[in-house]
């Protein structure tokens, strides 16, 4: 659910008659900045991640089960059959 452009013109228009153009461009230009500094802590951040040991974590999450099926099957199949399976999965 987002806004139609028609709902911002309106919300626009009685942010200008509520608080002034100099107030709206003030407005503006502190969400502008701010913005700015959420993409420069994000980037900052993903460049600290160990990203080889996210994707080792992500590749051992796909193994573990979530229900109690899921479990009896891990169990009960050998590691050979699972790694055949996942292949064939992976060719669909």
């Amino acid at each position: 659910m987002g806004f139609h452009p028609l709902d911002w013109l309106v919300i626009l228009a009685i942010g200008l008659l509520i608080f002034g153009p100099k107030a709206i461009q003030s407005m503006a230009r502190n969400a502008g900045k701010t913005v700015g500094q959420a993409k420069e802590a994000k980037d900052k951040l993903l460049a600290e991640l160990p990203m080889e040991e996210l994707n080792h974590v992500r590749e051992n999450i796909a193994r573990i089960p979530m229900s109690p099926q899921q479990a009896a099957i891990m169990l009960l199949t050998p590691e050979q059959q699972r790694e055949q399976d996942k292949q064939k999965t992976e060719i669909e």
